[in-house]
């Protein structure tokens, strides 16, 4: 998933952290300046769903305007190999990552 929280309050003619982190307050979600920050310009590891609601109803946007999917970055396997994937003889190398994308070393 791409977090989209800065184009989408550009859209709704919000330029600045602290302007948004000012009205989620009005709203009742307080939000430290390192928080702020981290929503405002990174791929944050985890966002409450009710702090996704209110973020929502500030920025009069869906979740979908905030979260972008990106499927491309999904392993698909074909039909005929997921049986042997289940059972791990189909010869594919599962490489671990973390959430911002680099991988994880080798166990």
């Amino acid at each position: 998933m791409k977090w989209n929280l800065r184009l989408a309050a550009a859209n709704r003619g919000i330029w600045k952290a602290s302007d948004l982190q000012r009205s989620l307050a009005e709203h009742g979600l307080v939000i430290s300046a390192g928080k702020m920050s981290g929503l405002w310009s990174g791929q944050p590891a985890s966002v409450k769903l009710d702090d996704l609601d209110i973020i929502c109803a500030v920025l009069g946007c869906q979740i979908g305007d905030l979260l972008i999917p990106e499927t491309e970055h999904v392993a698909r396997l074909d039909d005929q190999a997921w049986p042997a994937a289940a059972t791990g003889t189909s010869g594919l190398t599962v490489v671990p990552r973390r959430r911002d994308g680099r991988t994880l070393p080798p166990l």
